[in-house]
């Protein structure tokens, strides 16, 4: 029987790209190029420039980084805003398809620990700075087409004006669950992410994905290779994993004492 001190941890906040599933390198990053090709632009974001660009939270923002450092050419076109956020918009399309053909699994453990939340009766929450297009097609391409509904609350997009690592998108979830940041777990894969979380006064887990593992995650209560899973257990990379495999609602407690 669980442990009935679980109800101290309220609700657990996860962010998306790199969190839920590994949609950066073989999903954002695609359907950034799709984007370019069908906009008529010669752009290609290979691998390790997109790592590079990962150091910038939000699409919009990542392709106005790349106009100023590689494209400046651009930053004298007319209504650089508004042509930003329609190239966007085409990448949004081309990603939403990618995830609706499923090729995009969710990582380690994330569906049985979402399911093992509600279960104990401990909402979840998202908290990510990617569209609200791309949080509800992954969810419905891993979990179901009424799997966003198993959310509290969905903080996602431009709901807030600061991106990660500000704590924006953190306080705005926090507000609406009307808890205190001391009762809730957020899990992260990123430095930024973990900046922001810990900035909303979170304790934190990472699970670091490839373009993250060298970042720095301190402060960070826990670091893993993933979630786990009873057949594939995480690897701790730092902190104490509390000689378990795999996160669940008793783990993320011990985490809090």
């Amino acid at each position: 029987m669980m442990n009935n001190r679980v109800s101290a941890v309220r609700a657990v906040l996860f962010d998306v790209d790199g969190t839920l599933a590994d949609t950066e390198r073989d999903g954002h990053r695609l359907a950034f190029n799709a984007a370019f090709e069908e906009c008529g632009l010669d752009w290609q974001w290979g691998v390790e420039l997109y790592g590079e660009l990962l150091a910038i939270t939000g699409g919009k923002e990542r392709i106005r980084y790349f106009v100023e450092h590689y494209a400046p050419a651009e930053l004298a076109r007319s209504g650089l805003d508004g042509w930003i956020a329609g190239l966007h918009k085409v990448k949004t399309r081309h990603y939403v398809s990618l995830l609706e053909s499923g090729g995009i699994p969710l990582r380690p453990g994330v569906a049985r620990l979402i399911r093992h939340l509600r279960d104990a009766n401990i909402k979840i929450a998202i908290a990510t700075t990617t569209t609200p297009e791309n949080v509800t097609a992954l969810l419905k391409s891993t979990l179901g087409d009424d799997s966003p509904g198993w959310f509290d609350v969905i903080g996602a997009g431009d709901i807030v004006p600061g991106k990660k690592p500000e704590p924006d998108i953190y306080d705005w979830v926090l507000e609406r669950l009307k808890l205190p940041a001391q009762e809730c777990i957020a899990i992260e894969d990123s430095e930024n992410g973990l900046r922001a979380s810990l900035a909303a006064g979170l304790d934190t887990v990472v699970t670091v994905s490839d373009y993250t593992r060298l970042q720095d995650f301190t402060g960070a209560k826990l670091v893993l290779s993933d979630l786990g899973e009873p057949a594939q257990p995480f690897t701790v990379l730092r902190g104490d994993g509390l000689d378990s495999g795999w996160v669940d609602a008793n783990l993320l407690l011990n985490l809090k004492s």
